[in-house]
């Protein structure tokens, strides 16, 4: 559990890294510290206005990730 709140620095890394290692479609900038991000090229598109809602989002991610990964012991 976090003692912390989320920052956009630290959204914006995670957002960037699975984006680098194929785990997202697309992720735009968007206005106001906002992201467009998207998982698929069929999937909808998401619009994450806050820090812990792109930090919620990245944790979905990672979990599927980690979910489908063959290979990882569970």
């Amino acid at each position: 559990m976090r003692t912390t709140p989320a920052t956009r620095a630290e959204a914006n890394a995670w957002i960037a890294v699975l984006t680098k290692y194929g785990h997202l479609h697309s992720a735009e900038p968007g206005p106001d510290g906002a992201w467009a991000v998207q998982r698929t090229p069929t999937s909808r598109p998401f619009t994450l206005h806050h820090p812990v809602l792109a930090m919620d989002f990245v944790a979905d991610v990672l979990r599927d990730v980690r979910r489908t990964a063959p290979g990882l012991r569970r």
